[in-house]
């Protein structure tokens, strides 16, 4: 089967975009926390790797019950991270630099906090103030029941009831996610009017697009009716979740290989379940508060709304919807410009499933005429150094640490990862990379039980480890106070003594280290246009060899256990070294057609 994408001006059908997880990537204050300026310190570092736009998680004014997925002001900074003349000044300096501008936007909810739902509580039922989220009345005699039966993605129900101005128990609210996080009720034009206005507010800014947080969700069923999601399936994947195949035949190969397929995590109640919801029951029909209709005439307007504005600024959907042909909708040409593939991050390294999940995704969005999105790694997931190799079960959100089944040695786990990324990095569409994987960094397993901070490891009595480990702040310089992520020792979670030789500065320029070998693949992918290429698969290899030309180069990514030879052709990248054209297990190679 062979797809290819149209040549085309716009930078996001091609882009390598970079997810930086602010309080962990640079501290400029040495108060032990990243920050926005430490982000502006760092971006030379940013545009010699060789990536074409920045994507940074939450950094607006919250509680930070949910890593600051519970927003109080959409439009400030919150002062941990900093100002917003250190926004300001981060984006002039990253254009100046040619790296475009993400940042998050969370759109189905808001913090208890916020000044909207704060005035909610004080106002009565029926109000205007009330009208902004979703409160019903309950059921029962004296209006005790939760209005319906929906249960919140993170275990329990999804209503809360408050107690009125005059002390009597009152209207229920809505949380699909933690009580601190009301539902908007996206029915009210107040609401739609409110987020125009923070779109303008932050493109004003200069930024270059938006990351939308539950792209699937905010628009609920008429009259929100009972659901009971299907016992078998479950809950799509999250800290602690069982996640769901994704409903495309890359199921099948992910299946064989014991792995299962979930997604972002955003948080957990204090049940400590923290699951990603059912999107659609065994009939493909959606729960009635996801994936509805209704949410693509909001993208419509939002995507007009961002064509207004010059440099191409974009929309990135977190859409946990399948089978993939569904997600493509979310993505069609008067609606948003990416969605994430976490089928693909989800996919074992298994050359059937990777093969599978390849072709699932290339159709689904060329026909929609979209690119479609890679990605192994971001700030919810075990670090893809450690991931690929573990041998035991380990479901999304879970999380690894002392205890844990399987653990992969530090050497071979890099192994593999560096050959997953190879093998991605040539892939026609849109790549993702979270922070530090250009250094190799692995899982961090080994903290210590009272540095954990991830709600998960509380909430479920340190059954679950939960995210910490994949977002430990990076190391830049081996010999520095906190390896160089701030001018102190301060580190608001203690790096490992390994951070010392995986630092920036003792890898850059030394062939073979993982910085040189991102930093080359990113420079050949962008020189032989690899991500507006297209892909033909090659025949001739072993079961367990992935095999596609795209262009002019030929990708030979061996999954197996044995030794595979290289056709002819010059090499022009390697994930490790050769040894008289013989693909070592675990490798990839991209050759010269």
């Amino acid at each position: 089967m062979s797809y290819s994408f149209r040549m085309t001006s716009e930078w996001w059908r091609t882009a390598a975009i970079y997810q930086i997880y602010p309080r962990s990537f640079a501290d400029a204050n040495g108060d032990g926390m990243g920050d926005l300026a430490g982000i502006t310190s760092r971006l030379g570092d940013l545009h010699d790797l060789g990536i074409d736009a920045i994507w940074l998680s939450p950094f607006y004014t919250s509680p930070q019950r949910d890593g600051g997925y519970d927003v109080a002001d959409y439009c400030d900074v919150d002062p941990r991270f900093g100002t917003l003349a250190d926004f300001d000044a981060m984006v002039a300096e990253a254009h100046a630099r040619d790296i475009r501008v993400i940042v998050d936007l969370v759109p189905n909810h808001s913090s208890d906090q916020h000044v909207w739902f704060q005035a909610a509580l004080a106002a009565a039922p029926g109000s205007a103030e009330r009208a902004r989220y979703l409160f019903r009345d309950g059921g029962g005699t004296d209006g005790e029941l939760p209005p319906n039966n929906w249960e919140s993605v993170f275990g329990g129900p999804a209503w809360t009831r408050v107690t009125e101005a005059d002390g009597t128990p009152g209207q229920w609210y809505l949380h699909l996610f933690d009580s601190t996080q009301p539902d908007f009720d996206w029915t009210n034009d107040e609401v739609r009017d409110e987020f125009r206005r923070i779109l303008r507010f932050w493109l004003d800014r200069g930024v270059d697009g938006f990351r939308v947080d539950v792209a699937h969700g905010m628009i609920k069923a008429d009259g929100l009716p009972d659901y009971t999601p299907p016992a078998e399936g479950g809950s799509m994947g999250g800290a602690g979740g069982v996640a769901v195949g994704v409903a495309v035949d890359v199921a099948v190969g992910v299946a064989a290989a014991g792995m299962a397929v979930g997604h972002e995590t955003v948080g957990a109640d204090a049940t400590g379940v923290a699951l990603e919801p059912q999107i659609s029951d065994e009939n493909g029909d959606s729960a009635p508060y996801w994936a509805q209709d209704g949410v693509h005439e909001i993208y419509r307007d939002w995507r007009a709304l961002l064509d207004e504005y010059p440099g191409e600024r974009i929309l990135a959907a977190e859409a946990w919807v399948d089978p993939l042909p569904r997600v493509a909708k979310w993505v069609r040409p008067d609606e948003m410009h990416q969605a994430f593939n976490f089928a693909y991050l989800e996919t074992p390294w298994q050359a059937e499933a990777l093969r599978t999940v390849i072709d699932a995704s290339l159709e689904a969005f060329s026909a929609v005429g979209a690119p479609s999105t890679w990605v192994l790694s971001n700030h919810d997931v075990v670090r893809h150094a450690t991931r690929l190799s573990v041998t035991e079960p380990n479901p999304q959100g879970h999380g690894l640490g002392p205890r844990s089944a399987g653990l992969p040695q530090y050497a071979p786990g890099l192994r593999r990862a560096r050959g997953a990324t190879a093998l991605m990095l040539a892939l026609p569409g849109s790549a993702y990379l979270y922070q530090g994987e250009e250094l190799g960094l692995p899982e961090v397993i080994d903290l210590p039980d009272d540095a954990r901070q991830d709600p998960t490891w509380f909430r479920t009595a340190g059954e679950r480890y939960g995210r910490d480990g994949c977002r430990v702040p990076l190391p830049w310089e081996g010999s520095a106070p906190s390896y160089g992520f701030g001018p102190s020792d301060a580190s608001w979670l203690p790096q490992p003594a390994q951070w010392a030789q995986l630092a920036r500065d003792q890898q850059r320029g030394v062939a073979g280290s993982t910085l040189s070998f991102y930093r080359d693949a990113l420079a050949l992918r962008r020189e032989r246009g690899l991500a507006s290429g297209s892909l033909e698969w090659v025949a001739g290899f072993p079961a367990e060899v992935v095999a596609f030309r795209n262009g002019d180069v030929v990708v030979v990514a061996n999954t197996g256990s044995s030794p595979v030879e290289l056709p002819a052709g010059d090499v022009l990248l390697t994930s490790e070294p050769l040894a008289d054209r013989t693909l070592a297990p675990d490798t990839t190679a991209w050759l010269r057609a």
